[in-house]
Order: C-alpha cells, then sequence, then structure tokens
C-alpha cells in the first residue's frame, strides 16, 4: 500500500520467481548448517552410504556435500532445480512419507541465494553438470564423476547481504554444521559421514568421521552414539526398547547421575528424522522429574516409531516439527518406558562418578620427579622371597611379630562382602560409610542414601492407599475462561485421584470442593492456573503430582538419618541391604550420587602400585 496516499487503492501483483525463491529461501535455509541439513538428507534419500561435507568459513563461503547415491541422469539436473519437484512423493498422500525430504524446496532454495553447482552421474549414463548463480541456470554440460552426486555451493546468501549480517562467527557456523552432521549420523548407523573443514585451502583437516556400522539395531545404535556422544554416554545409558498400540520407542537413556547442565544432550527422533518437538521433549522432563533438580538435564538418544499416518511431519518447512494424531499415547509411552529402565536399574549410579572422584584425588604435579620406587615384578618378588626365607629349623615353627589379636572374619561378613555395595568397614565423620566390596571399596552418603529409600517408601504407601484429600468447607470457586475450564474439566478424573476434586459451576467458574491434604493450605485459584500453563505448554499436567511429591522428599529428608549419627555396623549393613534392594537408589532425590564405588585397580594407581 503507498502509505504517501492513503486514499490509493493497492494493487495485487505477481511476484517474480527470483522473489519468490528468494522468500522461500528464508524459511528453508536459515544458516549454513540448514543447508548442509538440507543436502545431507538429499544424499541419505538417494541412496548414499559414505557422506562427505566440505565447509569454508563456517560453510559461508563454500559448502560441498559428496555421497554415493544413485545420482541423477542430463535430464534430471533441470527438474531437481524446479520448485516443488521431487523423487520422493507422487502428491497422491501428503502423510504416507517414507524419506527425510518430499517438499522439493531445498535445491531451487539454495540455487536463489548463492552459487550452486551440481554433478551427478547417475548408473548407465553419462556425469554431468549444471550451475546456477542467483537464480539463473546455465546449460547442462558433461562432466567427470564416477558416481553419486557432488553439490558445491559457493557464497551463500550472496544474493541476499541482508541475511549476511544474521550469522555468527566462523566458529559458531561451524559448530552447527557439526551438530547438524553429528544428529543425522545418530539417525543413520549405516552411513560413513565425514567433516572437513577447509578454510584456507588445501586439503583442510578433518572435524569429524563416523565410519559406517553394521550388526543388530543396538549394537549398531550403541557404536555410532559412542562416536558422536562418547564412551561415557554408552557406558552410562540404559536401553530402551517398548512398544503400545502401534508406536515404538527405542534408543538409550542414561542414569540420572549422569546428566548435564543443558539440553544439549537430548536428542530425538521420529521415524528416523532428527526433530525439536515440546512434547518429546516435556515427556523426557516428566520421566525424569523425580530424580533431577530443575537445573540439570538428562542424555538421551530416543526414536519414536510409528505409522507415518499417524504423525504429521509437513507443519514447517525445516521439518523439525512434528504433530502426531495421539499425543498423550506418546508421551505416556515415553515416560513410563524410561521410568521402567531406570527402576530395573536399580542402585546403580554412573561410572563417571567415580572418574570425577578419582581426578579430585590425584595431587596436582608439584614440580620434578626427584624419585619413584617402582613396584617390583612378580619373579622379582618370589626371588627375593626365596632368599629372605629363614633356614634354620627352630624358625620354622608359626611365629608372628603382631601385638594385636587377628580380627575373625565373621561368615557374615564374607557373604556381605560378595554383595553388589559390600559388607560395612566403617563410618567416617559420621557420614560416610566405608564398605569393602570384591573389588574395590564404596562410599556411602548415609543421609542422602537413607533419604531416597524412605522417598521411595512413602512414594509406594501413597501409590496403595491413594493420596489424601482434605474436603473443603466452602467450596472454592475460581473463575476462568469457557475453554480453559473445559480443558480443566476434561482431566478432572486424572486431578481427583491426585487429591484435587473439582466441578463445574456455570458458565466458566470451576468449584474446588477437595485440595490434597498433604499440601496443607492450598491457593486453589493459583494452582489451577500453573495447571493450565502446563496444559498449554505441553498437553498435559503431572503440576499437582509433582507439587506432592515435592513434599513428600521433604519430609524424606526429614525423617531420614541425620549427618553426624554414629551407626552400628549392623544398621549400616542393613542400609547397604535395602539400598541394593531399591530401584533409583543410586541417586538421592536432588540428582545426586549417593554413593562412590572406587575399584582396586584405580586405588592402587593412585598409590603408584601398577
Amino acid at each position: 500500500m503507498n502509505t504517501h496516499v492513503p486514499n490509493m487503492r493497492p494493487v495485487i501483483r505477481q511476484l517474480d520467481d527470483a522473489a519468490v525463491n528468494r522468500i522461500a529461501a528464508g524459511e528453508v535455509v536459515e544458516r549454513p548448517a540448514s543447508a548442509v541439513k538440507e543436502l545431507i538428507e538429499n544424499a541419505i534419500d538417494a541412496g548414499a552410504r559414505r557422506v562427505t561435507v566440505e565447509i569454508a568459513d563456517g560453510g559461508k563461503t563454500l559448502i560441498r556435500v559428496t555421497d554415493d547415491g544413485c545420482g541423477m541422469t542430463p535430464d534430471d539436473l533441470p527438474l531437481a532445480l524446479s520448485r516443488h519437484a521431487t523423487s520422493k512423493i507422487d502428491g497422491s498422500d501428503l502423510l504416507d512419507i517414507q524419506s527425510f525430504g518430499f517438499r522439493g524446496e531445498a535445491l531451487p532454495s539454495l540455487a536463489a541465494v548463492g552459487r550452486l553447482t551440481i554433478t551427478s552421474r547417475a548408473a548407465g549414463s553419462e556425469a554431468c553438470e549444471i550451475t546456477v548463480s542467483g537464480g539463473e541456470a546455465g546449460k547442462v554440460r558433461p562432466s567427470a564423476l564416477n558416481g553419486g552426486t557432488v553439490v558445491t555451493l559457493r557464497d551463500l546468501f550472496y544474493a541476499t547481504p541482508a541475511r549476511l549480517k544474521f550469522l555468527r562467527s566462523d566458529r559458531a557456523e561451524t559448530q552447527a554444521v557439526g551438530e547438524v552432521l553429528r544428529r543425522l549420523a545418530m539417525a543413520e548407523p549405516a552411513v560413513g559421514f565425514t567433516l572437513r573443514d577447509v578454510s584456507g585451502g588445501g586439503d583442510g583437516r578433518v572435524t569429524f568421521r563416523a565410519d559406517p556400522l553394521t550388526g543388530d539395531l543396538f549394537d549398531a545404535l550403541r557404536g555410532r552414539l559412542g562416536q558422536v556422544m562418547g564412551r561415557e554416554f554408552t557406558e552410562n545409558a540404559l536401553a530402551i526398547d517398548a512398544e503400545r498400540e502401534g508406536l515404538r520407542l527405542t534408543g538409550f537413556a542414561a542414569l540420572p547421575t549422569y546428566s548435564r547442565g543443558s539440553a544439549v544432550a537430548q536428542h530425538l527422533f521420529v521415524n528416523g528424522r532428527p526433530v525439536r518437538d515440546k512434547l518429546l521433549i516435556g515427556a523426557l522432563r516428566g520421566a525424569y522429574a523425580d530424580f533431577l533438580s530443575r537445573d540439570r538435564h538428562p542424555a538421551v538418544a530416543l526414536f519414536v516409531d510409528c505409522d507415518p499416518h499417524k504423525v504429521d511431519v509437513n507443519v514447517h518447512p525445516a521439518k523439525s516439527e512434528v504433530r502426531f494424531r495421539d499425543p498423550g499415547l506418546v508421551r505416556g509411552l515415553i515416560i513410563s518406558a524410561l521410568r521402567h529402565a531406570l527402576a530395573e536399574a536399580g542402585h546403580r549410579a554412573s561410572s563417571t562418578v567415580a572418574n570425577m572422584t578419582l581426578g579430585a584425588m590425584r595431587p596436582e604435579p608439584a614440580g620434578p620427579r626427584v624419585y619413584q620406587m617402582d613396584r617390583p615384578s612378580l619373579g622379582a618378588r618370589q626371588a627375593a622371597h626365596v632368599a629372605q626365607a629363614p633356614g634354620f629349623a627352630e624358625m620354622e615353627t608359626a611365629y608372628s611379630g603382631r601385638t594385636v589379636a587377628p580380627v575373625e572374619e565373621s561368615p557374615q561378613g564374607l557373604e556381605e562382602t560378595a554383595q553388589p555395595l559390600g559388607a560395612a568397614r566403617g563410618q567416617v565423620h559420621e557420614n560416610y560409610i566405608i564398605a569393602q566390596t570384591p573389588d574395590g571399596m564404596v562410599i556411602v552418603d548415609q543421609h542422602a542414601a537413607h533419604e531416597r529409600l524412605v522417598y521411595e517408601k512413602l512414594k509406594r504407601q501413597m501409590a496403595g492407599t491413594g493420596v489424601a484429600a482434605q474436603a473443603l468447607l466452602i467450596p472454592e470457586i475460581v473463575e476462568l475462561s469457557s475453554d480453559d475450564a473445559a480443558r480443566l474439566l476434561d482431566i478432572s478424573d486424572d486431578l481427583y485421584r491426585m487429591g484435587l476434586g473439582i466441578e463445574p459451576f456455570g458458565g466458566g467458574a470451576v468449584a474446588v470442593r477437595e485440595t490434597p491434604a498433604i499440601l496443607g493450605e492450598v491457593n486453589a485459584e493459583a494452582l489451577l492456573r500453573d495447571v493450565l500453563d502446563e496444559l498449554a505448554d505441553t498437553g498435559s499436567s503431572a503440576l499437582v503430582q509433582e507439587k506432592i511429591e515435592a513434599i513428600l522428599s521433604r519430609v524424606a529428608c526429614h525423617g531420614s538419618i541425620r549427618s553426624g549419627r554414629v551407626m552400628r555396623a549392623e544398621e549400616m549393613n542393613a542400609l547397604l541391604r535395602e539400598m541394593e534392594a531399591t530401584p533409583h537408589s543410586g541417586q538421592c532425590n536432588h540428582g545426586r550420587p549417593t554413593y562412590v564405588e572406587l575399584k582396586l585397580a584405580d586405588i592402587e594407581r593412585l598409590f603408584g602400585r601398577t
């Protein structure tokens, strides 16, 4: 509309193809990492088994993706650069999506904002090449290539210089490209990936490499996750495999004591596609809510597989968001599967706790090593023993220089030593139990351990007898909008099981007749509005249950063994046995470890005995 002539009628114009492509590119290609994602997905859809990505200056000046897929013929190249031209779907069913790409927008969008060259060769055809600069395509010409496809994108956003101002530093863009590559590598363990930074010319340096893996689902996935997320994750992760009503959840979820300070280690996939979905993230948070504090985040790699008709991936051009037909079923499957796996882990804690403990024990180097008495070999020790053995008859009788009578090991103590958490050998600073295991020792925080035991006991009692409700003498009337009232009344049965009884009171009003007794005096209106906020954010609400469990956690904290209490040997061993029999006893209610296990080999290494 012409703002200088307000009475002039606006004129509707048809935008030219170049403007349309640049507008579309703004949705599909936000940064170099977006371009890399689209090109790698095309390579995987083409059946590639090895994909090599080369970037320069964070992908701003060069992105080259090479694959060994099926390739394209000379007739295919111009068509591949046309908008909404794709080989992935035929357009008859937009819900039956079996591939990464299907919109036919990536290549024309990249060609609209950069200088794009595609070199490809299909089986039984000659290699060919086409170049597009700023949306203007050249002619297809012969080229040299053994097979597959090479897509080279130079000077990204040169046609839209304003977009360049919004890009971050070369280092930040390089990290974003690496993250995209790692997420796709997790989704496809059978495909090999290589990322090379060629900034400055030459062959560059390889910044990421993951070779293709074979084997069954979990072996290949575990190997790929070890390549991408590190061995520590796979060593401290639990295998997840659950199915419900056509939905299957697989992958690995880390123990609560192997948590992170941010959500960078949360990788979620739907039908093999990496996504960032609020429903899945909320379900993940709900599954770990009882084991981690709010400032800690679990590490997971989870794959949701279902009939493509039950999920809509055509929500956003970037295809990073999805919509499930039955979101409650997906949330319930994730929460129940993860909690079941964590319960089966029992008292297990992550190995990183012991590694951090050993790291804290190692002293800082104080200067040059002056002298170190090396431990003699087994042969040298045997020879020394023979040489120093007494040779006189009067010395062959039993003799000991001990001045204290040896402590006899009771049969019960020997049996307890063979238990996972061993047998108690002492208590230090009236707070830490020292236990001996068959191959090392365990240090237990008695207060944290007993806090978790009491908490789990209280939860079992609540599950058995239900949540006691306190009837209000005068019901509290809460005025809400009609939509909010309807959303609350839809989950009234769930709220009632948690001790919160609500009824319709006409219009948008809701009457609160009962509240959970354990919460004491409750601001019913504030509680209901918090529940509504959670419903809007995640589609479901466990707020009331979380508040009740928070109260139980505080009760357990105050009712557990306090620091500074001297414990007898029987009490310490009873605590260890109860820990072994109680799920989740490897961490306290706040996600901190309840014990540290040190192997004998690690202890000997601390003293230089290896």
